[in-house]
C-alpha cells in the first residue's frame, strides 16, 4: 500500500474564493489526499488565487513561491483568477507546475495527478466559455462556525477599474435546489449561520426556475436549524422597495448589508461606470434603516481614482461621513493592466493617495465607534466562533448586525448563539456579558 499523499492550500482573496478552496479540500480528500497546513511540507500545494489588483497579483507570486520553497518536488497549482487572467505568467512562476482558471476547479484532482507524471500543464478556458455554474459542493467547513455556500459566478458590469469580468466570466448561478440540499447537510452538521456569497451576488438567477436571490433566501429560511442568512456584496440598484420589504420581514436575514460605494462623488462614479448615484445610494440605506432600525451598512470605498479632484475626494468623505457605515474597506486606486482605467490621464499621485486614504479610514473608525455607542447598554445575541488567544475564558464572536464582541465565558460555546449584554468598546470590538 502506497504512502498516503498530502495537500496544503493557501487562499487568497474573496470569500468566494473560500469556498471554493473549501470544494477542492473535499475533492482531495474523497481521492485519499490528506489535508496539512500550508506552511507544512506537503506533495501538493494549491494556491487559490486573486486579481483584483496588482498587489493581489503580486501576491498569489509570492505564496507560489514559498510553498516551492517549503518542498522544491511538490506539484504547485496556480488556480484562480491570477491564473485566469495570466496563465503564462502564472506558469513562469518558479516551481508552478501547473495552471488552473476558473471553471475547471472541480477537475483538480486529475490534473494534478496529471502534472505530476507528466510536467507543467496549462488549463484555461476563454471567458466565453465559462458559461456554467462550476459545482463545488462544501459539505462542510473545518474551523469554522459559519458556513459559506457560493451560489453565484460571474460579472458583467464592466467598472473602468475592475478586472473581475474577465477573471470570472459571464453571470451564471447555482441551482436552488443544489443549495437548500447542501444548506440541509450544514443544519444536520450544526451550523447556525450560512453566508451567500457569489462574485456578483444580486445577479443570482436559477435559469431553470427563475428565482432570484430573494427566492433563495426565502428556501433556506425554511431549513430547521438554521438562524441567520448572512448576504455577500449588495449592489444599491438591488435595494429596491420589494427588497426592503423582503428585508423588513425576513427574521433570519441579518440586519447587516454591504452594499458597495467606490465614492461619495457623482462625477468619480460616472468615470468608474458605476450605474448609480449618491442619491441612489442615499435613499436605498435610508430605506433599508426605517425598515431595519438596527441595520448596519458596511461598504467599499476607493481613493484616488483617475481624476479624482480634491473637491470629488471631499464629496466622498462628507458622503460618508452622512452614512455612517459600521465599517468601510478603504483601498488606494491601483492601475489594473487590462482595464480602462489604467489608460485614464489624471492619475492621482501615490503621495495623494496615500494622504486621502488616512483620512477616510480616520472617518471609518470615528463612524465605527458612533455606531458601537448605540448599542451599550444593548442585549444581541452573539453567534461565538473563537477562544481570544492569550485571555482564558475570553470568546469572541459576532452579532447579527456584525458587532465583533468579546465576552468571558464560564465554559466553550464556539458555535453557540447566546444573549449578551453589550457593555463597552475595546478597540475594534465590544465587550459583553452573558445573559441567563
Amino acid at each position: 500500500m502506497g504512502r498516503e499523499k498530502s495537500v496544503a492550500f493557501i487562499t487568497l482573496g474573496c470569500k468566494v474564493n473560500i469556498a471554493e478552496t473549501e470544494g477542492m479540500k473535499r475533492l482531495f480528500e474523497k481521492a485519499g489526499y490528506r489535508v496539512v497546513d500550508s506552511d507544512e511540507f506537503a506533495d501538493v500545494y494549491i494556491v487559490n488565487t486573486c486579481t483584483v489588483t496588482n498587489m493581489g497579483d503580486r501576491k498569489s507570486r509570492q505564496m507560489l513561491r514559498r510553498v516551492h520553497a517549503i518542498n522544491p518536488n511538490a506539484v504547485v497549482a496556480a488556480v484562480g483568477c491570477f491564473a485566469q487572467v495570466s496563465p503564462e505568467e502564472a506558469a513562469k512562476v518558479e516551481g508552478v507546475s501547473l495552471v488552473v482558471g476558473n471553471n475547471m476547479k472541480h477537475e483538480i484532482v486529475s490534473l494534478v495527478e496529471q502534472a505530476a507524471s507528466s510536467g507543467k500543464g496549462i488549463y484555461v478556458r476563454k471567458r466565453q466559455e465559462l458559461d456554467e455554474f462550476e459545482d463545488l459542493p462544501v459539505e462542510t467547513y473545518t474551523g469554522h462556525t459559519r458556513a459559506f455556500i457560493k451560489v453565484q459566478d460571474g460579472c458583467d458590469n464592466f467598472c473602468a477599474y475592475c478586472i473581475i469580468p474577465y477573471a470570472r466570466g459571464p453571470v451564471r448561478s447555482r441551482r436552488t435546489d443544489d443549495v437548500i440540499k447542501e444548506t440541509e447537510g450544514f443544519a444536520r452538521q450544526g451550523f447556525k449561520e450560512l453566508v451567500l456569497t457569489g462574485i456578483h451576488l444580486t445577479s443570482f438567477k436559477d435559469k431553470e426556475t427563475g428565482a432570484d436571490l430573494m427566492d433563495l433566501v426565502r428556501g433556506i429560511s425554511r431549513v430547521d436549524g438554521i438562524e441567520r442568512i448572512r448576504l455577500g456584496s449588495l449592489d444599491p440598484e438591488f435595494i429596491t422597495p420589494r427588497f426592503v420589504e423582503f428585508a423588513g420581514n425576513t427574521p433570519k436575514l441579518c440586519p447587516h448589508f454591504h452594499i458597495s460605494l467606490q465614492s461619495g462623488s457623482a462625477a468619480t462614479l460616472k468615470r468608474m461606470n458605476r450605474k448609480y448615484t449618491p442619491d441612489d445610494y442615499r435613499r436605498a440605506v435610508n430605506a433599508l434603516r426605517e425598515a431595519v432600525p438596527d441595520a448596519a451598512i458596511t461598504t467599499d470605498v476607493m481613493v484616488g481614482f483617475p481624476g479624482e479632484t480634491r473637491e470629488e475626494f471631499e464629496e466622498s468623505l462628507a458622503f460618508c461621513e452622512e452614512m455612517e457605515f459600521l465599517w468601510a474597506h478603504v483601498f488606494k486606486y491601483s492601475p489594473r493592466k487590462g482595464t480602462p482605467a489604467a489608460r485614464f490621464k489624471d492619475q492621482v499621485s501615490p503621495i495623494e493617495k496615500e494622504e486621502r486614504s488616512r483620512a477616510m479610514i480616520a472617518l471609518a473608525e470615528k463612524n465605527r465607534e458612533k455606531f458601537y455607542r448605540r448599542f451599550i447598554g444593548a442585549s444581541r445575541k452573539v453567534l461565538f466562533e473563537q477562544p481570544v488567544p492569550g485571555s482564558p475564558g475570553l470568546v469572541e464572536g459576532l452579532t447579527d448586525n456584525y458587532i465583533p464582541v468579546e465576552a468571558q465565558l464560564d465554559e466553550p460555546v464556539v458555535g453557540e448563539i447566546l444573549p449578551v449584554r453589550l457593555m463597552g468598546i475595546n478597540g475594534e470590538r465590544m465587550t459583553g456579558v452573558p445573559e441567563d
